[in-house]
């Protein structure tokens, strides 16, 4: 019996382990399938260009160089379009906090004919594609009427993307609201009940009291908000073409450099792409390092997963 039991039990430890292998076999290739081309940018944002023709080399480097790193920064006036981006990207993500939290509390809390209507174009909204009314946005801003009989032309600068920002109709606001609609959702109304009892008004109490409760839906936001608005190109192309934000200087590069007349080998000018690549994800990795923690806690108490 001791010999069938022991034996039963190292084909139990077997197969687990075989499971385990597998799973990790899976991983690892899955991994590599998603972080292959951070990797291939890394690479090439580094290499030489005599690397290129080098058919022993795949991804480490030979000859590793700079000149690829700064001739992209040059180009990009690097400190000054990050330094701008990373202003007009958190700016906006706090908007996006404050002006969802709001609607989204509205949603979870006040009970109005129509509510659940109005909820569910909120939803639409999240799904319908921005290409659908590009058109009707530009000639919106493009004639934009403050006062009767007066028209300003608002291309070009970034006062479309504030104005649609804090009215909800910004950059995924619909998805932002049903996080925070979902999350006050899931809050007791005792809390509510205590601060009007002690002489709240409803604006005391959103504010004081259940804005400070909502710190994991105010990071999922925020972050979110800031992440798309420094990767945006479609909204500044359309709206703000002249902006000197890092999207653009990134989409402007290739001509950049083939206009400086540096850069007479393509193989080379595809390596200042790269670097240029290189340049944009860098601070956002480095943020995503930074809050990791912040981030996948927001995300999991927030309402999105389950």
């Amino acid at each position: 019996m001791d010999i069938v039991y022991s034996s039963r039990k190292w084909v139990r430890r077997f197969k687990g382990l075989l499971m385990n292998i597998c799973v990790a076999i899976i991983l690892v290739g899955i991994s590599y399938i998603i972080i292959s081309p951070v990797i291939a940018i890394i690479s090439r944002a580094f290499m030489h260009e005599v690397d290129l023709t080098n058919p022993m080399i795949f991804l480490i480097p030979i000859n590793f160089t700079l000149d690829n790193i700064r001739t992209a920064w040059f180009h990009m006036d690097y400190v000054t379009s990050l330094t701008r981006t990373l202003v007009f990207s958190v700016g906006l993500g706090v908007l996006h906090v404050l002006v969802a939290a709001a609607v989204g509390y509205g949603f979870a809390r006040f009970k109005v004919p129509g509510a659940n209507v109005l909820f569910a174009l909120l939803v639409v909204t999240i799904v319908v594609p921005v290409q659908t009314y590009m058109v009707p946005l530009w000639m919106q801003f493009r004639f934009f009427t403050l006062i009767p009989f007066v028209e300003l032309n608002l291309i070009g600068s970034f006062w479309p993307i504030v104005i649609i920002t804090i009215f909800g109709v910004g950059m995924r606001s619909g998805l932002f609201i049903f996080i925070f609609r979902q999350f006050f959702r899931g809050l007791p109304k005792e809390i509510e009940e205590a601060a009007l009892i002690d002489g709240a008004g409803i604006f005391r109490t959103f504010f004081r009291v259940m804005l400070p409760n909502a710190k994991p839906p105010i990071i999922t936001v925020l972050l979110f908000a800031f992440v798309w608005h420094y990767n945006d190109v479609f909204y500044t192309s359309m709206l703000a073409p002249g902006s000197r934000l890092i999207g653009m200087r990134m989409t402007n590069l290739e001509f950049a450099i083939r206009i400086g007349g540096e850069v007479i080998d393509h193989g080379w000018e595809s390596l200042i792409l790269y670097a240029g690549v290189f340049l944009v994800i860098a601070p956002i990795v480095a943020i995503y390092f930074l809050m990791q923690r912040y981030f996948v806690e927001g995300i999991e108490r927030s309402g999105i997963v389950g």
